[in-house]
């Protein structure tokens, strides 16, 4: 049977994950209270996150800042989107990805 859990980010009961995602209290806080689905999303905007700031997760600094978004997204006010990010891509060019070309 699927565990349930009741999703501090979708805000409905849903299926939950199968085990925490990473050890520690913030992975056994979302092992309670993230769904599947709001986890999946995160792992798209942790790829958004990488790419936009070209982040390296060998870099110590760089994991910090995941982290914190992480619980940002999950348990704070709302998700910082990159600086500069726009849904489709550079500001009025329409197209898709996650924002203007890095220098």
């Amino acid at each position: 049977m699927t565990r349930m859990v009741q999703c501090v980010k979708l805000g409905r009961e849903l299926p939950g994950l199968e085990k925490p995602p990473f050890p520690g209290e913030l992975g056994d806080r979302i092992f309670e209270h993230i769904s599947q689905q709001a986890w999946q999303m995160w792992v798209e905007h942790q790829v958004l996150l990488i790419n936009h700031y070209g982040l390296v997760l060998a870099d110590p600094n760089h994991r910090k800042f995941l982290a914190e978004q992480l619980e940002e997204f999950f348990f704070g006010e709302d998700a910082q989107m990159p600086e500069g990010w726009t849904p489709g891509g550079t500001p009025g060019a329409g197209g898709k990805g996650g924002g203007p070309a890095r220098k």
